[in-house]
């Protein structure tokens, strides 16, 4: 049996790490990579408000403790003074791979103008990848939906393990992605045009 993967999940909201309101963020890239995935994997869940210095902290713990190959957060990407994640993620970062942020964004903009405002971005930490969602449930299952397919190959490249995806996910070895394959506005993971 192979060892699951393990993928952190970082949700950054000072109003749901208070207890404010729920955190939906989380629980949302948790159902997504669920009906993703093939490989067995293994979520390790963090819940902590916009804070760069706690949030840099937690990604480093995240690879470099707790063995993640891939960190999703959500939550913190806008242009908001309290929206840090990404600058915490470039703070850790041993380099950026700037075309995850033009897919996100890219993504997002078939959706919404305000995707313009996103400053999502990828990097790399050691052997793990690392990605800035948004916040929104929606948004973060049009955004998985549309770049997800490059997230295995990558990590493979940075040495890290093989992922398997289920056949919903669009693009990877099997390119053409999903802005070339068309994707709809359906709400809700892993719909696509031609499915």
């Amino acid at each position: 049996m192979n060892t699951p993967i393990r993928i952190g999940i970082v949700t950054v909201s000072d109003r749901a790490s208070s207890g404010e309101y729920e955190d939906r963020g989380g629980p949302a890239v948790h159902q997504w990579l669920d009906a993703a995935l093939a490989s067995p994997w293994e979520p390790v869940a963090r819940l902590i408000p916009d804070e760069q210095q706690l949030i840099e902290a937690t990604l480093r713990a995240l690879v470099d403790v707790e063995g993640c190959c891939l960190v999703l957060t959500t939550g913190g990407t806008g242009p908001a003074p309290r929206d840090v994640t990404p600058d915490a993620t470039l703070a850790i970062a041993d380099r950026v791979l700037p075309g995850f942020g033009e897919l996100m964004r890219a993504v997002s903009l078939r959706y919404v103008l305000t995707g313009a405002l996103s400053r999502q971005l990828g990097v790399s930490r050691g052997k793990a990848l690392i990605l800035n969602l948004p916040g929104n449930p929606r948004a973060i299952a049009q955004i998985l939906d549309g770049m997800f397919g490059a997230v295995p190959d990558c990590i493979e490249l940075l040495g890290g393990p093989s992922i398997e995806v289920t056949d919903a996910v669009v693009g990877g070895t099997t390119s053409p992605g999903p802005l070339h394959a068309g994707i709809n506005q359906e709400n809700g993971p892993l719909h696509r045009s031609d499915a």
